[in-house]
This record gives structure tokens, sequence and C-alpha cells, in this order.
């Protein structure tokens, strides 16, 4: 099916790519697919006190002492946090979480980062403030900038992540076969759609300079965010950043793995400084 898309998208694109673009945005806007809770999450998922908050379903663990917020992907949904949720509550923490619109159990549509920026600072208001954020794949630059406009947090794990914003057209069209010509209309289409033509998003929303310590986990057999983003997201945080190099665990198992579930915990308890980006060289 992609491999059609594909081939009808740049056959489209060579003749007009305005409205290569315009249909490529409406692709790239859909998740086309719900995830839905696993049976190994199904005793964590029906335990949660479960609120609507103007549309989003948001869950809550734990007697509220020590929140911890937890920010999920696309195509994901808050109960994929069932190991992390397990491990936190043993340890005295409160997770939070929501199903973002148009995934999980909340209704659509999909809504921007700054759409994501609004419901974290309601949760803030009603959970907050946070010990710590925890974010996955596009999770990732969503939890980071709500921390960056003003969300407490004291420290941060941030897994298989996207830090380049921009990397979120160039990807898309890279695995649809789509020329630089389309990606520069899906570009504009995105800026109009979502942030009323404003062309500075590109900056705005990817990662940048942070003060709270950051611990980054990614994957180098990650298929779906390039490994390379890990380096990016490293770089443009600063000294406050740390590197967890993973193997063999992919984009989404990588969530689920008791090892990394513990090195991400043992970080949100160190009150010690380590190591900056321990694992990679950020000469090269």
């Amino acid at each position: 099916m992609q491999k059609l898309i594909g081939t009808g998208l740049r056959a489209i694109g060579a003749v007009s790519p305005r409205l290569g673009g315009r249909l490529a945005f409406g692709l790239w806007r859909r998740p086309l697919a719900r995830g839905q809770v696993r049976d190994s999450e199904l005793d964590v998922h029906t335990a949660a006190r479960v609120e609507d908050l103007d549309g989003v379903l948001t869950y809550a663990w734990g007697d509220g002492a020590r929140p911890v917020l937890l920010v999920h992907g696309w195509r994901s949904r808050a109960s994929r946090y069932a190991g992390f949720i397990t491990r936190l509550l043993e340890l005295g923490y409160s997770p939070v979480s929501y199903d973002a619109p148009g995934h999980g159990d909340s209704p659509g549509p999909i809504v921007s980062i700054l759409g994501h920026q609004r419901i974290i600072q309601q949760l803030e208001e009603r959970h907050g403030p946070f010990e710590a954020v925890i974010g996955h794949s596009l999770g990732v630059p969503f939890a980071l900038y709500a921390v960056k406009e003003g969300i407490a947090a004291k420290r941060l794990v941030m897994v298989s992540g996207v830090a380049d914003f921009g990397y979120l057209a160039d990807t898309f069209c890279r695995a649809l076969g789509l020329g630089p010509k389309v990606n520069q209309r899906l570009r504009r289409e995105i800026e109009r759609g979502y942030f009323e033509g404003d062309r500075t998003i590109w900056d705005r929303f990817s990662v940048a300079t942070g003060k709270a310590p950051l611990l980054v986990v990614h994957n180098d057999e990650d298929d779906v965010v390039d490994p390379e983003q890990a380096r990016v997201l490293l770089l443009n945080y600063g000294a406050q950043a740390h590197f967890h190099p993973t193997t063999g665990l992919g984009h989404s198992r990588i969530l689920q793995d008791p090892a990394v579930i513990a090195e991400a915990v043992a970080f949100l308890q160190d009150d010690q400084d380590s190591d900056v980006a321990e694992g990679l060289d950020l000469s090269a």
C-alpha cells in the first residue's frame, strides 16, 4: 500500500508539486490506525483513574505524590508505558498520562504540538508540578517543548525521540520517495494547516538548550526514528544531557525493556550529575 501511495503521489507531484504537497499533508496528519490496549497492559490500564479533560482521556495512578508525566508517540497510547508505570508505582511515584486526540480512546481530530502543550499545561495544573517527564518517539518534541514553555520537571527521560522538527516532513517524504519540491510544498501545508503560516516552526519546535537533567535513550536498530536524532538531541540540548545507548530493541520494544526501565527510573532518582553523553562520540 505504501509503495502504491508513493507511486501515485510522485506522479501527481511531478505535474503539480502544490497538489502533491496538499495530498501528502492529508496523509501526513492522519495516524490511520489507533493503538489498542495489549493483554500485557490490561491490568495497568484498568487500574488507572480515568478522567475526561475537554475530550482528552487522561490517566492517573498512585496517591498523587511525586507525579511523573508520560507522553506517548504517534499511533500509540498511554498504556504502552505499563512497564514504566508498574516500576514507578513501586517506588512511590504517581504516573500521569493521556491518550492524545485521535489516539487510543481519545476522539479526534489530531492536534499540533501546541495542542499537546495545552493538554500538558492542564495536566500540570491538575497533578503537578511534575517530578519528571518521560517521552517516547513523537512524544519527545511534544514533551520538551512543553518544558521549554514553562512546565516544571526536575528530570527528563526521552526515549527514541525526534529532535529536529523538520525530520517529520523529511522522513515522511523519504519513505514515499517524494522529491524536494513536494517536500517544500508539504512544509508550507503544515505551516498553514496548523501554525497560521509561521515558517519559523522548524526551528521553534526543534530541541533547544535546556536546564533540567535529561537522559536520552535510543537504539541502534531503530527503523522508525533514525538513531542520528539522538545525536542531534544531545548536541542541541547541552551539558545537562546524558546518553544511554541500547542495541537490538528497535523503536517500540525499547519502551518495554526491563533494563531500559531500570536505567530510566534510576536516573530519576539520581540527584548527582553523571558523565555527559556517555557512549556517544559527539566529535565525529
